[in-house]
């Protein structure tokens, strides 16, 4: 640990989770890195948990929770305190501050784990606070703007009884009711629009959502996501197949890509496992679709599958932020074919890096698999060329690292 009063930079990286388990996380831990990497101390805090990172600072970690684990009445009683406002989270980070004065916070995700009352805390100790907006939780008490499997945006203009109403939280009353009142609760306190200084948004899409619920514009700033192309390999052999690489999950629009493999002749591979698992399953034998569900893969194995397709498809029928699976399809020379909703039409150079399909429609959808097998290998070979020099430009670990130092100088952090 760096002395207190030492001259280099100290950022504070907040986040729920101090292991990779998502997107989110992936985010925060290469941002950290980058940070580390150009001189700055790097001090984290999160929660408790088995898979965490080591880390010399874990020890002012917050009390894990898990809801997903079995407990007894008291410690649910305790763990939907926390939800609402963690006042173990204020101290531990309280005592933090004394210890390592950062020079900025950067939270990532903070709803439930740690709770925005860590915002309180930062502010009063004078400690300028960036956030990352990874979903829509800040308009949307259940985070997706999703019900039913369709975009749902019933809470708009204050209504946020709905997410009650609709039992949006795990189809429960009692997690939706909690989740109203945390809602509630942290709009009438101000912990997310008074305490924190700016809100980084991946997508300009979110952006405009934002505002559309009320949020000023002037409290948010686009830094897009990023990837390293030189960590990924460009030129492959390529296979006869498409391919999907994530969660199966009902938002992700598989069934739509299956009935739309079906339609057009085309083969398709499924990297990921999810709750649709096996209703997809169903659906690809009933369609007679040719479908290879491959399980989840990581790491090298995933880029090899992605790399030897003829393209990533990105079905998705709900409000995708900015997608870092488009990023890496790019940086393994590969073309994209999206979905025209939330922030992946912004990831998508019409005809030149891929192709955009109507969300939800498989006949669309079809219709962009055909288009994209008929452009023959070179034809795609030269798409994802484009992909990767666009994203080497505009979405590089260099333009990442420029764009969050601008802000950090803003706040006067850097």
């Amino acid at each position: 640990m760096a002395a207190e009063g030492s001259a280099r930079r100290r950022l504070l990286a907040i986040n729920n989770y101090f292991y990779r388990r998502g997107g989110a996380e992936a985010v925060f831990f290469d941002h950290m890195a980058m940070f580390a990497g150009i001189g700055w101390d790097v001090v984290p805090f999160a929660m408790q948990h088995d898979e965490n990172e080591p880390s010399p600072w874990s020890g002012y970690f917050v009390s894990e929770i898990e809801y997903g684990r079995r407990t007894g009445p008291l410690r649910k009683a305790a763990q939907a305190a926390s939800i609402l406002y963690s006042f173990e989270a204020q101290r531990n980070i309280g005592r933090l501050i004394e210890q390592a004065r950062p020079s900025v916070a950067h939270a990532h995700n903070v709803y439930h784990h740690l709770s925005p009352a860590i915002f309180s805390t930062l502010k009063a100790a004078g400690i300028p606070v960036a956030m990352t907006v990874h979903d829509l939780k800040l308009a949307c008490p259940a985070y997706k703007m999703l019900r039913d499997g369709k975009v749902c945006e019933d809470c708009k203009g204050g209504r946020v009884y709905n997410v009650l109403r609709h039992r949006c939280i795990k189809d429960s009353w009692a997690l939706s009711g909690l989740v109203l009142v945390e809602t509630v609760l942290h709009r009438a306190l101000g912990l997310y629009r008074d305490k924190v200084d700016r809100l980084v948004v991946p997508s300009r899409f979110y952006i405009d959502k934002l505002v559309e619920w009320g949020w000023p514009r002037g409290m948010m700033v686009h830094i897009p996501n990023f990837v390293n192309v030189e960590d990924y390999a460009a030129a492959w052999d390529e296979g006869d197949y498409f391919v999907f690489a994530g969660r199966l999950a009902p938002e992700k629009g598989i069934a739509t890509l299956i009935r739309a493999a079906a339609l057009s002749g085309q083969r398709l591979m499924l990297a990921g496992t999810g709750p649709e698992e096996e209703a997809l399953r169903r659906l690809a034998a009933e369609t007679g679709a040719d479908v290879t569900f491959c399980g989840y893969l990581s790491g090298d194995a995933l880029h090899a599958l992605i790399g030897r397709s003829r393209a990533l498809a990105l079905p998705s029928e709900w409000y995708e932020n900015a997608p870092i699976s488009v990023l890496e399809a790019y940086a393994l020379g590969r073309p994209v074919i999206g979905a025209a909703i939330g922030g992946i039409p912004e990831m998508i150079r019409e005809g030149e890096t891929g192709l955009l399909s109507v969300p939800g429609d498989a006949h669309s959808l079809a219709a962009a698999l055909a288009a994209m097998a008929a452009k023959g290998a070179a034809g795609r070979a030269a798409m994802g060329r484009a992909g990767r020099a666009w994203i080497a430009a505009e979405f590089s670990a260099a333009a990442y690292r420029e764009r969050t130092l601008d802000l950090y100088r803003s706040l006067g952090a850097a």
